[in-house]
């Protein structure tokens, strides 16, 4: 991926390639600002020569697509038509905290009621406290925050000129019934892309019955319409071309009666709740809002026009991948990247003491922050020369007061590290940072052998 650049007075400049980084480091004329995403900091230079740059984003309940491009545009001699191409500087997918947060909110609550109905008698407090317009829930509003931290974020290492969101809308009583009255949904070349998208990711882009990966797909009755069936979400599944020949017009129940376990499983997940769907229709206008507000350049796409460019440009299936096609583009070049993959991870607890089953205090976590110069979530580097565990392990450290720390690696948890073999990374931000590896060429000849 690019390497992000800043001046001397450090103010973004183009990013630049992994070669050219490494030369400017080894000449000693730059220094290194972050890991994560890898940034770099020039000592000699203040100003220069920029391109437009733009970063897209893809909203999702659970994963954020982020796309950094380089924008440029070309003119037909002939017929005065205009291409825009887009090439790719850096892939990431933010993954949210979502269940976590309300996990806590629920914890401190027991805790108050504890302390209410244990130290004093407090009558509880109603209806005394207002919501703004606007309002989202903590677990809502974290995807907006943590979305608009990241924009920021690349903005002040990328000279970022404007911003593409996708701004899609989830209809779910058009999804729960395609009959209501009124104009059809969606006309004209994007016609069921939206509903498409929906099954396939509903379905895990497999056949339901037979679970065959990387076939064509389609869209089936679970129940017949000859039987009593509709075209209700959850009256639909995917299906390859001959299971749903063998099925024909027989009812599920019959088609998959020595298949009792299949059959639960479709069953419960037709009924899936479109929870997702709300949460993406909830927070759209408050993340549109707060990039509105950036000042910078806003363009909006809808998901239907995303996966038409992306299956038109042949790119695979991918949140980040998907960011890059947001809004209007001709062409995306570079995509073929790995992908810095963020999780959410909090920066950690006020909460000084561990509980019991009763929820009652036992025992003290200890009061420093820092045991040497680490603090849980630093990303280290542990080179350990001798002994049981050696070897060098990469990861995010969780500290001890004896100093024998723990690190969470790629391949799982690696305990009892001492603090001198560590050496630091990079500050914890409350986010853990891992690449993920694309191999796209090879899906994309797949899907092209399967079709």
């Amino acid at each position: 991926m690019a390497v992000l650049v800043l001046d001397k007075k450090k103010q973004p400049l183009m990013p630049c390639s992994e070669k050219r980084a490494r030369l400017l480091l080894d000449r000693g004329r730059a220094v290194v600002v972050r890991v994560y995403p890898f940034t770099i900091r020039l000592k000699d230079r203040v100003g220069g020569d920029t391109q437009s740059v733009r970063l897209k984003l893809d909203p999702g309940s659970k994963t954020t697509g982020i796309a950094l491009v380089r924008e440029s545009e070309t003119v037909d001699a002939l017929t005065g038509e205009v291409t825009k191409k887009a090439s790719v500087l850096l892939l990431m997918e933010l993954a949210h905290r979502r269940r976590a947060i309300s996990e806590t909110l629920t914890q401190r609550r027991g805790f108050r009621r504890r302390r209410r109905n244990q130290l004093r008698y407090r009558a509880p407090r109603f209806l005394n406290r207002t919501k703004p317009k606007g309002w989202l829930a903590p677990s809502l509003q974290h995807r907006v925050d943590t979305t608009m931290a990241w924009v920021k974020r690349l903005a002040r290492l990328a000279p970022v000129t404007a911003i593409s969101q996708e701004l899609v809308r989830f209809d779910t009583q058009l999804m729960q019934n395609p009959e209501i009255s009124g104009v059809e949904y969606q006309q004209g070349t994007l016609a069921g892309y939206e509903m498409r998208e929906y099954l396939l990711g509903k379905w895990g882009r497999c056949c339901a019955y037979c679970n065959a990966p990387n076939v064509p797909l389609q869209v089936e009755h679970i129940h017949p319409k000859s039987r009593g069936g509709s075209n209700r979400i959850s009256d639909l599944t995917l299906s390859c071309a001959k299971c749903n020949q063998d099925k024909d017009v027989l009812p599920v129940e019959v088609f998959l009666a020595g298949k009792p376990e299949k059959l639960k499983r479709i069953l419960a997940q037709a009924k899936a709740p479109l929870k997702d769907a709300a949460a993406v229709n909830s927070t759209r206008w408050a993340l549109f809002n707060n990039l509105k507000a950036t000042g910078l350049s806003l363009e909006t796409g809808s998901g239907g026009r995303t996966k038409w460019n992306r299956t038109r440009l042949g790119i695979p299936k991918g949140h980040a991948l998907d960011a890059a096609c947001v809004g209007a583009v001709d062409s995306v070049q570079g995509w073929n990247r790995s992908v810095l993959v963020i999780k959410a991870s909090g920066r950690g607890s006020y909460q000084r003491t561990r509980l019991n089953r009763f929820g009652f205090p036992r025992g003290y976590l200890m009061r420093e922050k820092q045991v040497h110069g680490f603090q849980t979530g630093d990303s280290v580097r542990a080179n350990v020369p001798s002994g049981t565990k050696v070897g060098i392990h990469t990861g995010r450290v969780a500290i001890r007061a004896s100093g024998s720390f723990n690190i969470q690696t790629p391949n799982g948890v690696v305990q009892g590290i001492s603090y001198r073999h560590c050496a630091l990374i990079q500050r914890a931000d409350g986010y853990g940072y891992s690449f993920q590896s694309k191999i796209a060429l090879d899906h994309k000849e797949d899907a092209r052998q399967a079709a």
